[in-house]
């Protein structure tokens, strides 16, 4: 299990690029395998990694169109192979040492 934050940013569309996130939203709610959740600085994907580079991939392609000819996407991926990983679990564990 892996977790990844992307944040898919289009070129020469101006500084308003909510639709594009919209976008990116029905295009990972396509991939049923791979959790996810918005954050208002990217999206957090979680799931096996052959499945979320899928999505990044699709992403990524899916954000080009008649205005934007260039796209950055920044990927952050987080691999452990030694216990399972989930957002909750990273969650959980730093929540668990505050209360401490």
């Amino acid at each position: 299990m892996a977790i990844a934050e992307i944040t898919v940013v289009p070129s020469g569309v101006g500084p308003s690029i909510s639709e594009y996130v919209v976008r990116a939203q029905q295009v990972i709610r396509r991939h049923g395998n791979v959790k996810h959740q918005l954050t208002p600085m990217g999206t957090i994907l979680e799931g096996e990694l052959d499945d979320i580079l899928a999505v990044i991939r699709d992403v990524h392609i899916s954000t080009f169109d008649d205005r934007v000819k260039r796209v950055l996407t920044l990927v952050k991926l987080d691999d452990r192979r030694d216990k399972e990983l989930t957002m909750q679990g990273k969650l959980d564990s730093v929540s668990s040492k505050l209360s401490s």
